[in-house]
């Protein structure tokens, strides 16, 4: 038997329920955006030493959320060696890819890809592969960086569900990861084929990319974009998206790229450039 907040959220109007947050999230009428700042502020414990921006300095909400950090808030590993947390948050889980299958909580996963939605082919590269899931809380800096120096190849945009994504909904929730509307990011470099995929929840508002781009939040069909050689490349801990409110990414790694690092484990914190796995 499903627990209410899980029964809730199949139940809910999703996709209605998140049309009418992000509308409130994008005013930019006073009394309602500093209001809904502060409180939000106050509530989750959003450290704001570290913002290049304060208080009465932001658009919408939306800008508040997606603000911008102060030069050297969060410094960089070595990307020569290692492979860099993308986003500021939490492991949910990580391991191997086995069977074209990534864990998803106990009893639970989806295969790699139905995630990507790039096809077998493309989800082929990944069999025996690396992967992490981040799972970003509402307090969290919600730009997403590069994990590795590398050249976009091509993007898919997957709509689907907005169930929420915590850990509650993760062990409650067939697919989770695979069936909420997403963003699919193939990269080529150093490194191999990897992947980051940036997955939608309940009132996230929006995904956006740092490049050009043909898909909209909360579309009715997949949008498939194909790059050119060094049209997009970015380098380890570039900014390459962000969230309009909270979610998580997943990223995928070809077998014999990565080792994660040891001790690295579910329910860790992770900050944005810091070092989550070896680069082999």
């Amino acid at each position: 038997m499903p627990s209410p907040f899980i029964l809730f959220q199949h139940l809910a109007p999703q996709h209605a329920l998140t049309r009418f947050a992000g509308s409130i999230a994008a005013s930019e009428q006073p009394w309602l955006r500093e209001r809904m700042i502060r409180r939000f502020a106050a509530a989750y414990g959003v450290d704001m030493s570290e913002a290049a921006r304060g208080f009465g300095e932001f658009a919408s909400f939306n800008d508040f959320f997606t603000r911008e950090l102060k030069p050297g808030a969060r410094p960089l590993a070595d990307a020569d060696a290692f492979i860099l947390s993308p986003a500021d948050g939490a492991v949910s889980q990580l391991g191997t890819i086995t069977n074209g299958r990534i864990f998803q909580a106990k009893g639970r996963d989806y295969t790699a890809a139905e995630l990507l939605g790039h096809g077998a082919e493309a989800a082929a590269r990944f069999e025996g592969g690396s992967f992490i899931t981040i799972y970003l809380s509402p307090r969290d800096y919600h730009r997403v960086h590069m994990p590795a120096a590398g050249s976009l190849s091509s993007t898919a945009y997957v709509p689907g569900d907005l169930f929420s994504v915590n850990g509650a909904t993760a062990e409650g929730v067939d697919r989770l990861f695979a069936r909420n509307e997403r963003l699919a990011c193939l990269f080529g470099g150093l490194d191999g084929a990897f992947a980051s995929v940036m997955v939608g929840a309940m009132i996230v508002a929006g995904i956006d990319t740092v490049w050009p781009h043909r898909f909209a939040g909360h579309a009715r069909s997949v949008v498939r974009e194909d790059f050119g050689s060094g049209a997009v490349d970015l380098a380890a801990g570039d900014e390459m998206g962000r969230f309009y409110l909270g979610s998580t990414v997943v990223l995928l790694f070809e077998p014999g790229r990565v080792e994660w690092l040891e001790g690295l484990a579910a329910g860790d914190p992770l900050r944005m450039g810091q070092a989550i796995g070896r680069r082999v």
